[in-house]
């Protein structure tokens, strides 16, 4: 994809997203998403090539369980210690930032691409995206959806099945459709461990 094509597409103004130069993109992606799935988990080392070769950039430690799917991969940026269970899929037309220590459950998504209310535009291929940050520390429970512009801090957890269409702020217990925060996280929280 051409700089100018990247920068259009990430830049949250409506656009042509049936474009070709597009189609191949996602084609390519789509490809190595592919090769990574059909992998046992025994094939590490080539398992996390792949997953480089994909991802715009991802720390030394991470571990992605299979299904994984992605847009594009390029535009995804995933700090140190990364866990993802299964069939995690990231729609990222725009960026998807992910912070250190983050852990996402099983079945969820994060979707940047948002695609006209209008039929007539919707079917021609009119859609915009928007960035996803996620902070430091979050836990993101199973089945959660996250959609386009959203952020959510440092230390945040996600209740599993929601669905977060605003801001989650640092240190918080958010959970629901649409997520809302149900309460601060403090030293309370911590547990106990049976030696």
């Amino acid at each position: 994809m051409t700089k100018d094509n990247l920068s259009l597409i990430r830049s949250g103004q409506w656009m042509n997203g049936f474009a070709k130069e597009f189609a191949v993109a996602l084609g390519i992606c789509e490809e190595q998403c592919f090769k990574l799935n059909s992998l046992p988990p025994s094939h590490s080392e080539e398992r996390n090539q792949i997953i480089r070769n994909i991802m715009g950039n991802i720390g030394e430690h991470f571990t992605i369980h299979s299904p994984f799917h992605c847009d594009f991969g390029t535009n995804i940026h995933i700090g140190e210690n990364f866990i993802s269970n299964f069939n995690l899929t990231i729609l990222d037309e725009a960026d998807v930032t992910i912070g250190n220590n983050v852990f996402i459950g099983p079945d969820c998504r994060l979707c940047t691409v948002i695609h006209a209310l209008k039929a007539t535009q919707r079917n021609s291929g009119v859609m915009r995206a928007r960035p996803i940050t996620i902070g430091n520390d979050v836990w993101i429970a199973a089945g959660v959806t996250v959609l386009p512009g959203v952020n959510i801090g440092d230390g945040a957890v996600i209740g599993a099945g929601s669905v977060v269409t605003k801001d989650i702020p640092p240190h918080t217990l958010a959970a629901g459709n649409p997520c809302h925060i149900i309460r601060e996280i403090t030293d309370e929280d911590k547990v106990d461990i049976i030696s």
